[in-house]
């Protein structure tokens, strides 16, 4: 049964740091690209990252993550991280980790692509 499990979110001041760490199981991570996504209230879920089994190519959507958060992978532990740094209120959401129906990332991100989620963290950023 594959399986995605997150954790590392939290409550942090605006401009700290956190962690994201998407544990797998059920499934290799040789075989899946993996995204995190985030939602917050009253909005669409977007995808935020994704990084590629096939070659490790990582893709950042939203512009205003990008030098700020960072994704990666450690196949030993069959885990996935998202290190989010400076980071700002805007950024609050309940992050997902998803894998996706290949073992590759698009240029492009959709939802619908990704076929295993798991149940979401909590990240608020707030003074």
């Amino acid at each position: 049964q594959l399986q995605l499990v997150e954790s590392g979110g939290g409550l942090v001041q605006p401009g700290g740091s956190l962690r994201l760490s998407c544990a797998v199981s059920g499934f290799t991570l040789d075989y899946y690209a993996i995204g995190w996504f985030r939602q917050a209230p009253g909005k669409e879920r977007e995808g935020v990252s994704c990084i590629s089994s096939s070659d490790g190519r990582t893709y950042y959507y939203v512009d205003s993550v990008k030098g700020r958060f960072a994704i990666s992978r450690d196949s030993a532990k069959n885990t996935v991280y998202l290190q989010m740094n400076s980071l700002e209120p805007e950024d609050t959401a309940v992050y997902y980790c998803a894998a996706r129906n290949w073992d590759y990332c698009s240029a492009y991100v959709y939802v619908k692509d990704y076929a295993y989620w798991g149940q979401g963290t909590q990240v608020t950023v707030s003074s």
